[in-house]
């Protein structure tokens, strides 16, 4: 476990307080086959299990009686067949006194407690399934189709786990620094390496193992690419080629699972083209200019319209944009160019709660969702508090099928020069992310070694780190 036994006994307690009433039920993952039974997946915890409960084992489940307080950890012992090939591993009863659960049961004895609890027309809890194998554990406890059991899933405790979980503690923001160093590392590594012929593949191999060397691998697969306008470019075995620019979106999980998420966009060679340098340079100002604007109390809503408007101006002074800045952002003429959010939510997710509904983690009764092309994928838009830790991502990209739409149909050529825009079609795209901790009176970056993202520290870095 990371964090002491009272984290997780407060946790639960506060957590049985929000709900108020019922049976909590939080599911554990369980090993999940890659090709073949014994060969599996890397194992990874559900990141609300490990919240709760801190314990990494599979095949795990915690319950806590909300009236009673009673607290139960479900789980089989591990047999003889089982230390033979992987060694011996902590009794269910041990790994539930380390997190202060008085109870242990094995797994059979869930579908009683869960049964008693619906015949005495209790309100049992559970949380928004996304395996197959939980989905099917469900159905079987409380005989809900897989189809029905995301929208039959508790929303008072989906807002009790947003709610705990959206607040960094110091100790969280300790891991979730570890995390920062760690894609400090991976980042790096890639600026030394976008020099023509070496592979985005190989690239993205070398990001895999440093995120594995020093914690439990990356946080989500890496976007590594020259083709940045494509917002997932996975690594192709296509090699470098000088003049272009490399995208690098990638972080790491610590041990503990807390992660990082950073995005960084290099010019293959070192050197940025003055074109480049153009677009790169406003991402940079809309990028720095959340920071700014981000500290508690603030609508991220209203940071990533703010860095709308600025980049709406500087298109604008490159020619590929026109008339009226407000009018153009209200009409989403920028989502041409930033078809996404400004950023998310991190934590133990990358993507923090994702899971739960982004309904839920990223928006409130004050602040909802926009059907805009562009704004509808604004994760993230309530108001900030201290401890949150949000990303701060600003992109321009020129995707080619996207621009041939628009100007086909026509879509917001008041405000766009589609003329100009076209010779821009084989540019790619710039992205810049870092994540950002809520402070009492602002924000900072997470982690202690900045990865270099000024145009011309990018270009001194892969000067100083590229050997001839």
């Amino acid at each position: 476990m990371l964090f002491s036994k009272d984290t997780y006994t407060a946790r639960r307690a506060e957590l049985r307080r929000l709900v108020g009433n019922g049976l909590i039920v939080i599911f554990g993952n369980n090993d999940s086959p890659l090709n073949y039974p014994a060969n599996t997946y890397y194992f990874r915890q559900d990141s609300t299990f490990l919240y709760f409960y801190g314990q990494h084992r599979h095949g795990l489940v915690g319950v806590i009686d909300a009236d009673s307080g009673a607290e139960t950890l479900y789980g089989d012992e591990i047999d003889i067949d089982d230390i033979v090939w992987y060694g011996s591993v902590a009794s269910v009863a041990d790994m539930a006194a380390e997190c202060g659960v008085a109870a242990v049961k094995p797994m059979a004895a869930l579908a009683e407690a869960v049964g008693q609890a619906q015949s005495g027309g209790r309100k049992v809890h559970y949380l928004p399934p996304y395996r197959h194998d939980t989905q099917i554990q469900i159905m079987d406890l409380l005989g809900i189709h897989p189809s029905k059991q995301r929208a039959e899933a508790s929303i008072t405790l989906i807002n009790a786990v947003v709610k705990l979980r959206s607040k960094k503690s110091a100790e969280e923001i300790a891991e979730l620094e570890r995390a920062a160093a760690i894609g400090y590392k991976m980042h790096t590594a890639a600026m030394k390496l976008a020099k023509p012929g070496v592979t985005e593949h190989y690239i993205g191999g070398v990001l895999e193992g440093i995120a594995h060397q020093y914690g439990s691998g990356v946080s989500f697969q890496s976007i590594v690419s020259m083709h940045g306008e494509i917002l997932h470019g996975y690594p192709s075995t296509r090699p470098l080629e000088a003049g272009r620019l490399l995208l690098c979106d990638a972080g790491a999980e610590t041990i503990e699972h807390y992660c990082s998420d950073h995005t960084r966009t290099t010019p293959i060679g070192g050197k940025y083209t003055a074109r480049q340098r153009d677009i790169y340079d406003i991402v940079v100002d809309c990028h720095d200019l959340a920071l700014t604007h981000a500290r508690p109390g603030v609508k991220w809503w209203d940071v990533h319209m703010a860095v709308c408007r600025l980049m709406t101006e500087r298109l604008k002074a490159l020619g590929l944009m026109k008339g009226d800045v407000d009018e153009a952002v209200k009409a989403g003429a920028h989502a041409l160019f930033l078809p996404h959010g400004l950023g998310h939510m991190m934590g133990m997710d990358v993507h923090d709660m994702e899971g739960l509904g982004q309904i839920y983690v990223g928006y409130d009764d004050e602040v909802r969702p926009s059907t805009q092309f562009g704004t509808n994928a604004l994760r993230f838009a309530r108001r900030l508090e201290e401890g949150f830790v949000v990303t701060d991502e600003p992109g321009i990209y020129f995707i080619p099928d996207l621009i041939d739409l628009w100007r086909a149909n026509g879509t917001n050529a008041e405000f766009l020069c589609f003329d100009e825009i076209e010779k821009y079609k084989d540019f790619g795209g710039v992205r810049i992310e870092d994540d950002v901790l809520i402070t009492a009176d602002g924000c900072r970056f997470l982690g202690q070694d900045r990865i270099p993202y000024h145009a011309n520290d990018v270009e001194q870095f892969v000067a100083e780190n590229t050997e001839a």
